[in-house]
């Protein structure tokens, strides 16, 4: 061992969704509550759900909800290469909070021998400041089709010279299968990085699993970790990928005789859905993500459009649905509709993108219900902000970051007022607004406010971040009592 080194461990997935975000944000709350300097750390992540960082950057959400569970700000540094999908062949390439380029997915190929000095930066940087660096490995280490290049998973542990764990799904079946394969391809000397493995999202009897854990042993040798429960209140925090979005079209069923009715279509590239987060943890609301091929729900009480990474693409879409006339009915029964950064810019009377920003050059018409334009040129704006939602007059914070300048009579009545800048818009009727502010709804005097025109006399008293901290501490709990985390910190010691 190098004593000069900080330790640090790499959790490595035996697929992609196996829960390697909330174990690392686990963890990293676990081990910073023993007195220890965490930092979370993932390469490369690809999510079009970000966060901003307060210096102006853009990190992948995860990493910043696990930068909360180490009590501390996110950093650039934290996810050093972030690919937000634009197209099923290409993503925008942000490095260290800022953008890099967009590439296709070939073209990325050539540009990682470029990218992988650059996060090892980030990581050398996130070391000199803590006790122990929590790496989360991207996909699986088993597309070795992939290898070659590679700054996700083997690729970083060996650059960076890092012991990896491995975290299974059980829930999926196969995962005898998943963790012994993994292991199987893997070249030999990837094989000698491998320290244990995590069982994840166990339901039943784990005693039952005894006999699996040996004939892991006798395949592998390697040394279970543990076999982690179900966490059932994982719902609680945040999703970084838009997976969990294809599970169910109804997220949440809302209690009571009615639930607040909130319809969501889902847009082929829809960015920051995490801004329904607090909404769905309401107990009386009821979040409807609305697939392709379905319409709009008609008893919907409210229609919110959300960010989205292309904005024109992803309005065409929109219009082919057919949802801009379930839009136009669900206004003429006094429906209302919210729309958010890419959704806000949709309102409005047209879409340009002269410089060809998302795709070709081109511009189209929006669905019309503000008096706005919006062109998508000039600088990317990316900072947080607060301030006081006007219709309600509760106080509001969060972040923006969004491409596009956007102008109009509209601007007169605005959503918004940001410490003396105004952003957003209200229609004169007042049953659309929009605005570029992400986070809006996790404030809880705004949410509260903005529910109550639903809910017909009832109260709600969810605190939604503090339902994210209870969460966290409940996480890492879980894992105290059901991992052995004196053996991973052991591990991560030995680099």
């Amino acid at each position: 061992m190098n004593a000069a080194r900080t330790p640090a461990v790499m959790l490595q997935g035996t697929g992609s969704d196996v829960g390697k975000s909330l174990l690392v944000a686990g963890l990293a709350r676990a081990y910073s509550r023993r007195g220890l300097t965490v930092r979370p750390f993932k390469p490369q992540n690809m999510s079009n759900n970000a966060a901003v960082t307060p210096d102006g950057g853009e990190i992948g959400r995860a990493q910043a909800l696990q930068a909360r569970a180490c009590g501390v700000a996110p950093n650039v540094h934290m996810n050093p290469i972030l690919l937000k999908p634009q197209t099923d062949m290409g993503s925008q390439v942000v490095v260290q909070g800022k953008v890099y380029t967009t590439a296709k997915a070939r073209d990325y190929y050539q540009l990682k021998a470029e990218l992988l000095p650059k996060a090892l930066d980030s990581f050398e940087r996130l070391s000199e400041e803590a006790d122990l660096v929590l790496i989360e490995g991207a996909g699986s280490p088993a597309e070795v089709n992939l290898r070659a290049g590679d700054i996700a998973n083997m690729g970083f542990a060996e650059a960076a010279d890092l012991p990896v764990v491995l975290a299974a799904d059980i829930e999926r079946g196969g995962v005898i299968a998943s963790l012994v394969g993994t292991w199987q391809v893997l070249e030999p000397e990837e094989r000698s990085r491998l320290k244990g493995y995590v069982i994840n999202k166990f339901r039943g009897d784990p005693t039952l699993f005894d006999s699996a854990l040996e004939i892991i042993a006798d395949h592998t040798g390697l040394p279970s970790l543990g076999v982690l429960p179900w966490f059932e209140a994982a719902g609680q925090l945040p999703a970084e990928d838009a997976v969990a979005l294809e599970r169910a079209a109804a997220d949440r069923a809302g209690s009571g005789p009615r639930p607040i009715r909130i319809a969501v279509p889902r847009l082929g590239r829809i960015a920051n859905f995490d801004d329904l987060d607090p909404l769905k943890s309401e107990t009386d609301v009821e979040v409807v993500f609305v697939q392709r091929g379905q319409p709009l729900p008609g008893d919907a009480d409210l229609i919110l459009l959300p960010g989205s990474k292309t904005t024109i693409a992803d309005l065409k879409q929109f219009r082919a649905e057919g949802w801009d006339i379930d839009l136009l009915a669900h206004m003429r029964r006094g429906g209302r509709v919210l729309g958010l950064c890419a959704g806000y810019q949709m309102m409005g009377r047209s879409i340009s993108d002269p410089d060809g920003i998302e795709g070709p050059p081109e511009t189209i018409p929006g669905l019309g219900l503000l008096d706005l334009e919006t062109v998508l040129a000039g600088d990317k704006a990316l900072h947080e902000a607060n301030g006081m939602e006007r219709t309600t007059g509760q106080p509001v914070y969060g972040y923006e970051m969004h491409m596009g300048r956007t102008q109009g009579a509209g601007l007169a009545r605005p959503m918004l007022d940001l410490g003396g800048r105004a952003d957003g818009a209200i229609s004169a009727d007042g049953l659309a607004m929009g605005c570029y502010l992400h986070g809006l709804f996790a404030g809880d005097a705004f949410r509260t406010a903005f529910l109550a025109q639903f809910r017909k006399g009832r109260e709600a008293g969810l605190a939604y971040e503090t339902q994210v901290e209870r969460t966290l501490d409940q996480l890492a709990d879980h894992l105290e009592a059901h991992m052995d985390l004196d053996r991973l910190l052991e591990i991560a010691r030995t680099r």
